[in-house]
């Protein structure tokens, strides 16, 4: 055979897209077994988690989890784990919704799609009924107090009130502005921690320098800074520096590559003069440790010496040094509390601003939570939820709601919470599209009605609840954010019951939902490897 020959299946029209369909219903049926309170967990057999099994209520890490031996039926799945993926990215919760509504959007456009209708202009007029649905979202959203931040949390979490209480209390402490991280749990407890301030996972290179004996820490208020990612070998480097520090009695910590010579000049110092001195390592690794470290400088005012940009560290002076108004420094982290002493608050704005822009553009979740990080430690607090648990798998499961919960709880603070039990798309829907005399609008309104109460049902239906013995028509056309809350058995007003969603995660699955459909929907022609000529 000619080298470089690869044979291909080929598959059309609706053969091929029933074929996309087939495997986008496997996908769904699994996801959407998760959806809203009553939800169930997915067990998966996973090399890459502890005892190879997982065990999740993530609608996201359900998704990633499946692949389909059928090749054309997994290009679907490859397509419906990308929304799930892009939901999780920018919202961080909404993917088992995403993925309801890719499934029914998909399933409606199927049947209402008929040969006698422009399947172009019916996609098209899907897309601007979207766009309207999304503005609609928008406009009813309802700012976040922060009562309602234990009821988004707790929701995210499943139902999980101290959980959600937790994440509620992280977020009140670090302000708007903050950052709220999530980290395994040496115990298995569960807790936060909270910094006013900046902190990384670098603690310092002797426990010579620890002054804090009861809690292993070296612990300096009134502190200066040292910022700097080219190596100190001796302290003739650092003479300009050390000589006012030490004729003034003053405290420093020292945050750059030392030598072993070095770390222990300053701690004998510390030992047997008496001296005010810590040195710790720079946090992380590669580009990401120089832009930490430009962060620290700005936050303290320090000048930040680099090999990078071509600094010379035996000029640095007195004056080029950063203040602190605390600094706790332990074995594995270091906590630097701010101070107005030094700083330059037009230099941090500006450097805020450029943040903003870099995470709006972002488009990896890990891009998006350095750069969140970043912003945080510039402005806000940092807190850190740790998950424990009782055994491995307990703290995985609970490790991956926590971490929903807390980027819904991020989303509400940017844009706002809705009704939740899936009756937000329903109420934010187009009205008046249907008596439209464009045919391609009609089909296009019907699509979309029919797939935006999809996510509600499901919810019901995971509860063992037909939605027609709890929504009757009169209740179900009606809006104002009135529902059945699933707890209590009530019908009521959902966002005072504290039934509610972000209304960033419901806009981001509905936009992800729609781009996925489009795509599928409009797919003809369907080229695959010939299944005997694929590499096993």
């Amino acid at each position: 055979m000619q080298q470089g020959y690869l044979p291909k299946d080929l598959r059309f029209d609706q053969d091929g897209r029933q074929k996309l369909i087939d495997g986008i219903e496997k996908i769904a049926k699994a996801v959407k077994s998760t959806l809203g309170p009553s939800g169930n967990t997915v067990l998966i057999e996973s090399p890459n988690h502890t005892h190879g099994i997982t065990v999740t209520k993530d609608g996201v890490t359900v998704a990633k989890s499946i692949d389909l031996s059928d090749p054309i039926e997994n290009l679907a799945v490859k397509m419906v784990k990308e929304a799930a993926d892009r939901t999780a990215t920018l919202a961080g919760d909404g993917t088992s919704t995403s993925v309801v509504l890719t499934e029914a959007l998909v399933k409606a456009g199927s049947e209402l799609i008929t040969d006698g209708v422009n399947r172009t202009d019916v996609l098209r007029a899907l897309v601007e009924l979207t766009d309207q649905t999304v503005d609609n979202i928008q406009a009813s959203s309802k700012k976040v107090t922060n009562a309602m931040l234990v009821d988004v949390a707790t929701i995210s979490a499943n139902n999980d009130r101290s959980i959600g209480k937790t994440i509620a209390d992280a977020y009140k402490a670090v302000g708007k502005d903050g950052m709220v991280t999530v980290e395994k749990s040496p115990s298995d407890k569960t807790y936060s921690e909270v910094t006013q301030g900046l902190k990384f996972d670098r603690g310092f290179y002797s426990p010579l320098f620890i002054n804090n004996f009861k809690r292993d820490e070296c612990i300096f208020d009134d502190c200066m800074v040292l910022v700097s990612d080219a190596e100190i070998n001796n302290s003739q480097q650092l003479e300009k520096v050390l000589r006012p520090i030490v004729s003034a009695g003053k405290k420093l910590l020292i945050i750059a590559p030392c030598s072993t010579a070095m770390v222990n000049v300053l701690a004998a110092n510390v030992m047997k003069n008496g001296l005010k001195f810590c040195a710790v390592q720079p946090p992380s690794f590669g580009y990401k440790q120089h832009e930490l470290m430009q962060d620290i400088a700005l936050s303290v005012g320090a000048k930040y010496f680099s090999e990078k940009t071509g600094d010379d560290l035996s000029l640095i002076v007195y004056e080029d040094l950063g203040h602190a108004s605390k600094v706790i420094v332990s074995r594995t982290s270091t906590v630097i509390v701010k101070s107005d002493l030094r700083l330059n608050q037009d230099e941090i704005d500006q450097k805020v601003k450029e943040l903003r822009s870099a995470h709006a553009e972002a488009t990896k979740k890990s891009d998006r939570s350095f750069l969140a990080e970043r912003i945080a430690s510039l402005v806000g607090g940092v807190g850190v939820i740790y998950v424990g648990g009782s055994t491995d798998l307990e703290q995985k499961e609970l490790f991956d709601r926590v971490d929903d919960a807390v980027c819904a709880v991020r989303s509400a603070l940017e844009e706002g919470i809705m009704p939740g039990a899936g009756r937000a798309l329903i109420e934010c829907a187009p009205k008046v599209c249907h008596l439209s005399s464009d045919e391609s609008k009609v089909v296009a309104y019907n699509i979309l009605s029919q797939a935006l109460q999809a996510p509600f049902t499901q919810i019901l239906l995971n509860a063992d609840i037909i939605p027609t013995t709890v929504y009757p028509p009169s209740k179900l056309a009606a809006n104002g954010g009135e529902g059945y809350n699933l707890k209590t058995g009530e019908f009521g007003d959902l966002v005072k019951m504290g039934v509610i969603d972000p209304a960033k995660v419901v806009r981001t699955a509905l936009q992800n939902a729609v781009s996925v459909a489009v795509t599928i929907l409009s797919t003809n022609a369907i080229v695959t490897v010939a299944r005997s000529y694929e590499t096993v």
